[in-house]
């Protein structure tokens, strides 16, 4: 092989393994958020909105108009791309133990937030994009309060 092949096809090969050629960064939502609570400016270890039913109403808003698109309308995954969120959580709930529960739980949403930040990349390829920068912690949180309200 020639030299200006080689050196064509390792930058073809760059490009495919990047995942970020070409791909859209997902527009901010329009849902107002200004109703929750501010949590500051560094990041929780765990949902601090856990159990909040009116949280998890912003929070249906939010991922509707977010992650609906690839996760399902109303966390209803049939027929979409990504998997279903619901059984984010059915480990832990099987757990008894209050302190390796919280602990599981914990593990859990710091999972969903590094996912929602960082996005989803498999061989390069991306498979959600990241959120990081476009949505606030409290929005975050607000979905993932929605996330566990309906979790099986």
């Amino acid at each position: 092989m020639t030299h200006r092949l080689l050196t064509a096809l390792f930058a073809a090969s760059l490009i495919l393994l990047s995942g970020t050629v070409g791909a859209e960064r997902p527009e901010a939502p329009l849902t107002d958020t200004s109703s929750l609570p501010a949590l500051g400016d560094g990041w929780r270890d765990a949902n601090p909105y856990r159990g909040d039913e009116q949280i998890a109403a912003v929070g249906r808003t939010l991922y509707n108009e977010t992650c609906s698109k690839c996760h399902g309308p109303d966390m209803n995954a049939k027929g979409h791309p990504a998997p279903p969120l619901r059984r984010l959580q059915r480990y832990c709930k099987k757990v008894q133990d209050a302190a390796l529960k919280a602990r599981c739980l914990a593990d859990v949403d710091h999972y969903f937030v590094t996912t929602v930040l960082k996005g989803k990349y498999i061989l390069g390829v991306e498979h959600m994009p990241a959120w990081d920068g476009i949505l606030k912690q409290e929005a975050v949180w607000a979905i993932k309060t929605y996330v566990d309200s309906r979790s099986r």
